[in-house]
């Protein structure tokens, strides 16, 4: 089980990564990541500091492989929102 922490911007859809909290349950660092799923270790921090961040379906495959899941465990679409703010969830 992990902690999801994001914020509803209005106006927005977000799609966030869950790279992070996957990986920490998994017990994976991310040095191990980046060289298991050969992506360079700055792309691995990207993602970890910012769910949001922008990354290729290649680059979200080769991270759902290094970490043996399905793509869709690694992603979650927050709907629009009218307001501003924080939500938590437990997964």
């Amino acid at each position: 089980m992990y902690t999801i922490a994001y914020y509803f911007i209005e106006g927005k859809v977000l799609i966030l990564l869950k790279v992070k909290e996957v990986a920490q349950a998994k017990g994976i660092s991310q040095g191990k990541l980046s060289r298991i799923a050969d992506i360079d270790v700055k792309t691995v921090r990207r993602i970890f500091r910012n769910p949001a961040e922008i990354i290729t379906t290649e680059t979200l495959d080769k991270l759902a492989t290094a970490l043996e899941v399905d793509v869709c465990e690694l992603i979650t679409h927050i709907p629009n929102t009218p307001q501003t703010t924080k939500h938590t969830e437990k997964e």
